[in-house]
């Protein structure tokens, strides 16, 4: 809740007009209580899910001659049930984990830091936050993805999310309840060391929501504007470790390719392209 009761006292305590994002935070935020702000995650995750994920089950199931021209594994069709199952049983699991983490986090997302008030950060700002939060959920998730294919934690855990040997956006979350929390858990640690404003933690959340649908789409869409991203790894580079499944030991990133590449666990893919080349 901001400590203002007009936006004159607002803007006084900024030593100016406040822009026209901040009057309209301002409205919105200044009587609601910051536990509240930052709650708002939970359906805004719940709906960028659906929103992102609905679209291609829809395409896949409705025009599918067309989409099976941008299929990474065309052999592999589902039925409208088996997408809907996915879809529930994935629901399921973000209601009875990430919602109730999230709703419990509130004092620890205090004590980073995290800040609610005006004035609003900068684009520059914002933008460098982000880069941050990036590189080190990829660093991290590279590492933990790793461990969870080891035996133990694949038989135990990472199992459940490599049913779907051909991903599929509904499965992005899919998983072991344990899987959803673990593989979670980087994408908080960047805003935990640095620090930022609510609305930025949610552009972020936003971001590594709908990142995660298009590694796990299953297509490769010539005019998707992640192909511009440098080193992105993207649905064709994922979909090869789903591909592989249980053995696999290679493309472990969540987003980008450096460590994979510097690690060496991305010999598998390049000979598996590099054969595909030749064919």
């Amino acid at each position: 809740m901001l400590p203002y009761s007009t936006a004159a006292e607002a803007e006084a305590a900024l030593g100016r007009a406040m822009s026209y994002a901040e009057g309209a935070w301002f409205r919105y935020s200044a009587g609601m209580p910051d536990y509240y702000l930052y709650c708002h995650i939970v359906p805004m995750l719940l709906l960028i899910y659906t929103l992102s994920s609905v679209p291609l089950a829809l395409f896949e199931l409705g025009a599918p001659s067309m989409a099976l021209r941008y299929k990474l594994q065309p052999r592999v069709q589902l039925s409208p049930a088996a997408f809907l199952r996915c879809y529930m049983d994935t629901m399921r699991i973000l209601l009875v984990t990430i919602a109730p983490l999230h709703l419990v986090s509130y004092p620890a997302v205090k004590m980073a830091g995290i800040r609610t008030g005006l004035p609003l950060p900068s684009v520059g700002e914002t933008v460098a936050q982000l880069v941050v939060y990036l590189l080190v959920d990829d660093y991290l998730g590279y590492w933990i993805h790793r461990l969870l294919h080891t035996k133990w934690g694949y038989d135990n855990i990472h199992r459940v999310h490599h049913e779907y040997t051909a991903p599929i956006a509904f499965a992005a979350p899919y998983g072991h309840w344990s899987d959803v929390l673990i593989l979670g858990a980087p994408s908080l640690v960047g805003p935990s060391i640095v620090p930022c404003h609510i609305t930025t933690l949610w552009l972020w959340l936003v971001i590594r929501q709908i990142e995660a649908i298009d590694t796990h789409s299953g297509f490769k869409f010539p005019f998707n504007p992640t192909n511009y991203i440098p080193f992105y790894g993207g649905a064709e580079y994922h979909d090869y470790h789903h591909f592989v499944g249980e053995h696999s030991q290679s493309n472990f990133s969540s987003l980008f390719t450096f460590c994979d590449y510097l690690h060496g666990t991305d010999k598998g893919y390049r000979y598996h392209m590099a054969n595909l080349v030749k064919v």
